[in-house]
C-alpha cells in the first residue's frame, strides 16, 4: 500500500471491547499527528453541547434505542468536514454496512486497521479488573493487584467487580461485537482496504500498526514501547 506523500490520511480503528483500541489509537495520534475522532465521544459532547444532531441522538438513547443510521452519519459527516485538510483516524464508527457505504461515498477510506485478539485473552483480562466505587481506582489479580486482597490500598475500602466486567457480561458484548461488525469488515475487505494485526496485547499489536501506517505517511515521532 503506497500514496502520494501529499495525500491525507483518512483511517478507521476496529477491534473487540477490550482488544486495546483505545492504547492503539492514542499512540497513532503521538506518532503520526492524526486527529482521532471517538464517534463515542462526539456523541457525549454533541449532547452535552446540546446541538441539533445531540438532541436528536439523546431521544433515542434515553429510551434504550439505538441511534438511526441517518443522526450518526449527519454528525460524523459534519465533524469530518471540518478536518478536511488534516490526516484522521475514525473509531467507533461505521457500526452498520449503511453507514460505511454512506461514509465511503463522502470519505473515500485509505485504509481500515483491524485489532484481532483472542476473546479467551480478552475476558481473562477484563474478568481480572476490580474496582474502588468511590474514587474509580481499578485493580486487576494479575497486572495491578491490590496490596491486600479485595481491599483498596488507600481506604482499605472493599473493592466490588462492575457488572460489565463478568465474564457473562464480557462474553455477550464480545458476540453482539462479532454479529455487528462482521459486515461491515467483509464489506471493506471487499474494497481492499483493511489491514489485520494480530496479538494478544498492545504491545505486540502497536509495531505492526505502526510499521504498516509507516508505509504510507512518515511518522512524526519514533517511539518504542516495550
Amino acid at each position: 500500500m503506497s500514496r502520494p506523500a501529499t495525500k491525507l490520511l483518512r483511517a478507521i480503528i476496529m477491534g473487540a471491547p477490550g482488544s486495546g483500541k483505545g492504547t492503539i489509537s492514542s499512540r497513532i495520534v503521538h506518532d503520526f499527528g492524526v486527529k482521532h475522532i471517538s464517534s463515542g465521544d462526539l456523541l457525549r459532547k454533541q449532547i452535552q453541547d446540546k446541538t441539533a444532531n445531540g438532541m436528536a441522538a439523546k431521544r433515542y438513547i434515553d429510551v434504550g434505542e439505538l441511534v438511526p443510521d441517518n443522526v450518526m452519519l449527519t454528525m460524523i459527516l459534519n465533524e469530518l468536514n471540518h478536518l478536511q485538510n488534516h490526516n484522521w483516524l475514525l473509531d467507533g464508527f461505521p457500526r452498520t454496512v449503511e453507514q460505511a457505504k454512506a461514509l465511503i461515498r463522502s470519505q473515500p477510506i485509505d485504509i481500515v486497521i483491524n485489532l484481532r485478539v483472542p476473546f479467551e485473552v480478552i475476558i481473562d483480562r477484563i474478568k481480572g479488573r476490580w474496582t474502588h466505587l468511590p474514587s474509580g481506582r481499578i485493580y486487576h489479580t494479575e497486572f495491578n493487584p491490590p496490596k491486600k486482597t479485595g481491599l483498596d490500598d488507600v481506604t482499605g475500602e472493599p473493592l466490588v467487580q462492575r457488572d460489565d466486567d463478568k465474564e457473562e457480561t464480557v462474553k455477550a458484548r464480545l458476540e453482539h461485537y462479532r454479529r455487528l461488525t462482521h459486515p461491515v469488515l467483509q464489506f471493506f475487505r471487499n474494497k481492499g482496504v483493511v489491514e489485520e494485526f494480530s496479538g494478544n496485547y498492545s504491545n505486540e499489536l502497536w509495531p505492526q500498526v505502526h510499521d504498516a501506517l509507516a508505509k504510507v505517511m512518515t511518522p512524526l515521532k519514533y517511539t518504542h514501547y516495550e
